[in-house]
């Protein structure tokens, strides 16, 4: 291998690590004569794949007692990890990295945005964001945004963003973490609390906000070119150095795995099933649903009669509606609760034609280039605004909020319409409209593949 060095930097929680990884893996495969380290604490680490090239090597993060999990809420590790990567962690895992590639230097930090200590690392930071790009947008001018909306944000909440470039589609409502309201539910799963996570999570975005458009070289986006309104793309380049378009992130060649990890067989059962007839539900791995909202969404899955392939974390099946599971179990068939499932392989899978989500960034794009309509309940961070793409902006999918809460009978008639129903069409012609755009970014000559190579010569670039 050659002494080119590239660090590749994970913040270590929720689905930042794969999405990172998947870079990693697609730089590696494009400059297979260059050594790239990534870097995750030990957990996350051993979460991940570990087929990679040859030229990729995995380095631990110290986690700052972050990876010692039992009993200490998401929200804590979260802050014992930033702590440490602040303090100095960041820089002895680059060293570690150092060492570990015999003695060569790291020229380049390819760190997640919530990295953004990566800025003081000596070298340059190219950064890589894992949530919506106009969250991002909003969270960089959100100081203005702040001076503007003051303690109104109730009062003002279905105002529209119109004086701010490439924010007039979105309301104040939509505005994300902690610059509208505290969200007031369970995150996190072992304990954790909205106010907590709010608290961690604005002070990383606050962090993020202030160094990206100082310091970051460049900014690698998980969309591809022209998914955005022109006033939208042209606000991210006014306000983001070098914004490049690179994604989805796990259609870029070679950052796949080789194999899709599928312990619980929802491939096979889902074989069992004809083609758009199956209702996937997941919310993540960060928000746990407060109890009243889950017995409404396991009710109203039950009484759409549709066959549903739900991946829940076994800690929430006690909260599920009496009888609730053994009737799944009883008629496994056509109903299946897991644990975990392989999220980007079920919605490639043609049995499913609806996803019940959170519409996190990476579900809603996972979504898009799967072809499969969404029906969105947004809670927090970025999806908010990512819901709002989903129902006005594209129009592949529905959301529920504040005004249309998910109730047994709202989730029963979404999931019967995307289905079903004559919108549900609709929708699913949009959703299959924004799957061929998304593989033809991928083509000869396409968007992403364009602007995937200008970031891998940034990255990569001679700077001896």
């Amino acid at each position: 291998m050659g002494s080119l060095h590239v660090a590749v930097v994970a913040f270590p929680f929720s689905s930042h690590a794969p999405k990172l990884l998947m870079v990693a893996r697609a730089l590696a495969t494009a400059e297979p004569s260059a050594t790239f380290s990534f870097i995750s604490t030990a957990a996350s680490l051993a979460r991940l794949p570990a087929a990679a090239p040859a030229n990729l090597r995995f380095v631990e993060a110290p986690s700052g007692g972050a990876d010692d999990e039992v009993g200490i809420p998401a929200w804590r590790r979260m802050e014992l990890f930033v702590e440490a990567a602040e303090a100095g962690g960041l820089r002895q895992a680059l060293e570690t990295a150092r060492a570990a590639a015999g003695g060569a230097p790291v020229s380049c930090v390819v760190g997640d945005t919530f990295m953004s200590m990566a800025a003081e690392a000596g070298v340059p930071w190219v950064a890589v964001l894992t949530g919506g790009p106009c969250a991002l947008l909003a969270h960089v001018i959100g100081d203005a945004i702040r001076k503007d909306i003051g303690d109104h944000a109730p009062s003002r909440a279905d105002e529209p963003l119109t004086s701010y470039p490439g924010l007039g589609m979105y309301r104040v409502r939509d505005l994300p973490f902690g610059m509208y309201r505290v969200p007031d539910l369970p995150v996190g799963g072992a304990g954790g609390d909205g106010a907590n996570m709010y608290r961690v999570i604005t002070t990383l975005v606050g962090r993020m906000a202030q160094r990206l458009p100082r310091y970051a070289t460049a900014v690698a986006l998980n969309a591809f070119p022209g998914l955005f309104p022109q006033d939208v793309s042209a606000a991210l380049s006014d306000a983001l150095p070098s914004a490049l378009s690179i994604g989805p992130y796990h259609l870029l060649p070679g950052a796949a795995a080789p194999d899709d990890d599928d312990p619980h067989g929802c491939l096979a059962w889902l074989a069992r099933h004809g083609a758009g007839t199956v209702a996937y539900v997941c919310f993540g791995t960060v928000v746990a649903l407060p109890p009243d909202e889950l017995r409404e969404l396991a009710s109203g899955l039950e009484a759409s009669g549709a066959p549903f392939l739900w991946s829940l974390p076994e800690a929430a099946w006690a909260l599920l509606p009496p009888g609730f599971l053994d009737r799944v179990k009883a008629d496994d068939d056509s109903r299946l609760i897991v644990p975990w499932a392989p999220q980007g392989a079920v919605l490639r899978h043609q049995a499913v034609g609806a996803f019940v989500t959170h519409s996190g960034w990476g579900s809603v794009v996972e979504a898009m280039s799967g072809g499969v309509p969404m029906a969105c309940r947004p809670f927090l961070g970025d999806q908010m605004m990512n819901a709002r793409d989903v129902a006005h902006l594209w129009c592949f999918g529905t959301a529920f909020d504040d005004d249309t809460p998910m109730t047994r009978d709202g989730v029963a008639e979404v999931v019967v319409s995307l289905l079903k129903g004559e919108e549900g069409t609709r929708m699913r012609a949009r959703a299959r409209e924004l799957q061929t755009r998304t593989l033809e970014a991928f083509g000869p000559d396409g968007g992403s593949v364009n602007n995937f190579r200008k970031f891998v010569e940034i990255v990569c670039a001679d700077r001896a």
